[in-house]
């Protein structure tokens, strides 16, 4: 096997060790253009039968922020009567909370081929790499949805198209903490080998 593609225990101990750090707790700075560039380049290369691309990346920026938010607001209370306090600040600062957030939008469609659910795990595998790629950039990331990546308005707002949907948010930034390590699934819980008893 040509050298390049033997094992590597930093990556391994950085897998390991991953950890997703909530958006409220991020600041600056976040990726420079080129290391976005970067980062998105290595999320896209996932696994994508047929290779159809079945997503595409948005990227939210600060100054467009405070618009978003008041939007959002308008939009929650449309569906859930007046906001005030924590809960309205909590809207108004979705999209300020980290330096860069990147909508991963899902455009799995009919293929005769490729199944749509296929399309969809590729979009999921891009969020992921993406997370993963902020982190070994140096950054720190959350994946988050909430209920605007499933109200059809508030999509249309934040760029989807018809037919689209988010799969996902991924916010961006420098840790201003360390993560508090949470509780994994025990692995022997999850594994089994297959019978025909299955």
């Amino acid at each position: 096997m040509p050298s390049s593609f033997k094992g590597s225990p930093e990556t391994l101990a950085f897998l390991r060790g991953r950890r997703s750090h909530p958006a409220v707790t991020m600041t600056g700075p976040g990726p420079s253009d080129d290391e976005v560039r970067d980062i998105l380049t290595i999320a896209a290369r996932v696994p994508d039968h047929g290779k159809l691309a079945p997503w595409r990346f948005i990227l939210y920026r600060p100054e467009s922020g405070a618009r978003i938010g008041a939007w959002l607001v308008d939009r929650y209370e449309a569906l859930n009567g007046p906001l005030s306090g924590e809960p309205r600040e909590k809207e108004l600062t979705r999209f300020t909370r980290s330096p860069l957030v990147v909508g991963v939008v899902s455009r799995a469609a009919e293929h005769p081929k490729i199944p749509v659910w296929e399309q969809q795990l590729s979009a999921g595998a891009v969020c992921m790499n993406l997370v993963t790629a902020a982190s070994a950039s140096g950054f720190v990331s959350q994946w988050l949805t909430e209920w605007y990546a499933f109200d059809d308005d508030a999509s249309r707002y934040l760029g989807a198209r018809s037919g689209e949907r988010f799969a996902g948010f991924v916010h961006i930034g420098t840790a201003t903490q360390h993560p508090v390590e949470r509780q994994r699934p025990e692995l022997d819980d999850l594994m089994t080998n297959w019978t025909e008893t299955n």
